[in-house]
């Protein structure tokens, strides 16, 4: 006889586990199937790492700048393996953190690989072995995804890397080619060139970062820049030759030229697909679209009882939006009848580059295309007291807002700590506050939060500092 649930899991990744969790809460008997690592790739090896690396890559240029805060340090240096060994360390903290939280939860943990096997039913393998069949009315499909591989540039782990490999290298590289510019991309660009390393980002649309505002792109181009990276947009990777100490990577840039760039490594940061192969798809009413599954708001497919969420189901790829769909899926489940789809305009998008760049809501063009009049907030970073004490004066905070309803559009940052601050808007754009909440809304000082009412009252005329 199968083990018989209420609901089962399969991954059990930022999605799964928050949902698993949820359903206990709610009263389902809950089984999460993981093939590999509980806490899924955004924990293992996404997420949390790379901020440990980051973190690392930021205490490194502040090393190296101390003059200006009036401290000296004779030839700062440090220990690669041992920066690499603590964003290691980080991420099976967290790992065994999520385990004890599915334990307590009452959550049945199967180790295995989960599909779909007949109505109801999910069959468990391990090691090709059969380990187990479990049965349950509701199944929730959180499998993730995976790199996007290019033809002709496939990842070896030695010189063409995928953010696997760039987060476990066995030494530091002097000099290295990013192909692509968004999140990923560019924040494994930002922590090796913080690093000492001599970077260059290829992006094939014409700028970086280009699901952002188009102001705060350019801004944060320009950063990086002056940081020494080597920025080529509207440019195409032609091919990769490798050598027996790195690669000679052929570009075409923007005005058709082609130029060979010799470096040590390879980052192909070029999207994701979809996990959807061997999860038992086949003979389903299951709908993929591609290399993602279909679903509506509540996270249900076109076969009756099988859910999906989180990076299986598209963009954008973010923990928190699939954390946020595995709760509002188990609970439609559940019956509650305060459940509401996620509206991706209240998701905030963080990168945390340096400078980091974070954004919610729609963009200024974004706006303009969807036929709305707007008012434009803008306040510098140089204009905000905190920012030059902490000598951060490099950055720029924007607010968008319907200029017949006050309604907050968007609100988009580039600068120091701007990850943190966007919450502040996320929870505006959830509330449905208009200009007058916010500019009568009381902000401490000295904080770099000021710069967000700064920038709603410059949206209006009424912006005090600049």
């Amino acid at each position: 006889m199968a083990d018989q649930y209420d609901l089962i899991v399969i991954g059990g990744g930022p999605g799964g586990y928050v949902a698993a969790i949820r359903a206990s809460q709610l009263g389902l008997k809950t089984a999460l199937v993981e093939r590999e690592h509980l806490g899924g790739i955004c924990l293992n090896w996404g997420c949390i790492p790379t901020k440990a690396l980051l973190r690392a890559s930021e205490i490194n240029h502040l090393l190296h700048t101390l003059d200006a805060y009036g401290f000296a340090a004779d030839n700062p240096r440090y220990d690669f393996a041992r920066v690499v060994k603590r964003s290691r360390q980080v991420a099976s903290q967290l790992s065994g953190g999520v385990k004890h939280l599915l334990k307590k939860n009452k959550v049945a943990v199967i180790d295995g690989h989960g599909r779909l096997a007949g109505p109801q039913t999910v069959a468990v393998e391990k090691d090709g072995k059969k380990v187990t069949e479990l049965k349950a009315p509701h199944i929730l499909l959180a499998t993730g995804a995976r790199a996007r591989v290019l033809t002709g540039i496939e990842p070896d782990s030695e010189t063409i890397w995928t953010y696997k490999e760039a987060m476990v290298p066995k030494a530091m590289p002097k000099s290295l080619l990013v192909i692509g510019s968004g999140a990923i991309g560019i924040e494994f660009a930002s922590f090796y060139a913080n690093m000492g390393a001599k970077v260059t980002v290829v992006e094939v649309l014409d700028r970086v970062l280009p699901v952002e505002d188009e102001e705060i792109s350019a801004f944060a181009h320009k950063a990086f820049t002056r940081q020494g990276m080597t920025i080529m947009t509207g440019a195409k990777v032609q091919g990769v030759r490798k050598n027996g100490g790195g690669a000679n990577v052929i570009v075409e840039d923007a005005k058709g030229k082609v130029h060979e760039i010799a470096v040590e490594k390879v980052i192909s940061a070029v999207g994701i697909v979809g996990n959807v192969e061997g999860i038992g798809l086949e003979g389903t009413k299951v709908k993929v679209e591609k290399t993602h599954v279909v679903t509506d708001g509540y996270g249900r497919t076109d076969e009756k009882g099988v859910y999906a969420i989180g990076d299986l189901t598209g963009p954008p790829w973010l923990a928190h939006k699939a954390s946020h769909e595995g709760v509002v899926c188990v609970e439609a489940i559940a019956g509650r009848n305060d459940v509401h789809p996620i509206d991706p305009t209240t998701i905030p998008g963080c990168t945390y580059c340096r400078p980091q760049v974070a954004s919610v809501g729609l963009t200024e063009a974004a706006a303009r295309a969807k036929g709305y009049q707007v008012r434009v907030g803008r306040f510098p970073f140089i204009g905000n007291g905190k920012a030059i004490a902490l000598g951060e004066p490099e950055g720029l905070v924007k607010t968008v807002f319907d200029a017949r309803t006050g309604e907050l559009l968007g609100a988009h940052m580039v600068g120091a700590e701007v990850t943190e601050m966007i919450q502040g808007y996320a929870i505006a754009r959830t509330g449905e506050l208009t200009e007058a909440e916010l500019m009568h809304t009381v902000f401490p000082h000295p904080t770099l939060s000021e710069m967000m009412h700064e920038s709603v009252l410059d949206a209006y005329g009424r912006v005090i500092h600049i």
